[in-house]
């Protein structure tokens, strides 16, 4: 038996320890905006974050994690889809097949509250997800974007 906080609640979930967190995310607790696509930590698919970081949860095992650790999945990075990322994203249709945006999202999102005004070469070396649709270059407007939007927001007293 397997202690979580996912998004805040705890869980408690029944699987062998050597199951990622992946798929107690996915198969366990329908959280399916975290996508499986390597199955080994490289494409960034499955990002999410783990006490503030970005990890690649389909090399996490759940036995490395309890309750004190803190896990955010895209679909707790916002409880109304109202992140700056996310309506960057809306604003200038970023995604082409999508697939792997929420990966990308929960990359940037670890950026922005590490560096709140990365330049092109800051998001090149940190978002390592892989898009093969080729979105790089409005993944990289999207965040420019959403820099722009959180000062707006900053200034009206919002987050």
């Amino acid at each position: 038996m397997a202690k979580l906080k996912i998004n805040g609640k705890l869980v408690e979930i029944d699987v062998d320890g050597s199951t990622p967190l992946l798929w107690v995310l996915r198969e366990h607790l329908d959280l399916t905006g975290t996508k499986y696509s390597c199955g080994i930590g490289t494409c960034g698919a499955c990002t999410v974050h783990l006490d503030g970081e970005a990890v690649r949860s389909c090399i996490v095992p759940v036995s490395s994690l309890d309750s004190s650790r803190e896990i955010v999945t895209i679909e707790g990075l916002s409880t109304d889809n109202n992140h700056p990322l996310q309506q960057a994203w809306k604003e200038l249709d970023v995604p082409q097949c999508g697939y792997c945006q929420p990966g990308m999202i929960m990359a940037a999102a670890v950026l922005l509250n590490k560096n709140p005004k990365p330049t092109d070469e800051d998001i090149d070396s940190n978002i390592t997800n892989i898009c093969r649709c080729g979105t790089f270059n409005r993944v990289r407007r999207g965040i420019h974007l959403a820099t722009r939007m959180n000062k707006t927001s900053n200034k009206r007293g919002g987050s």
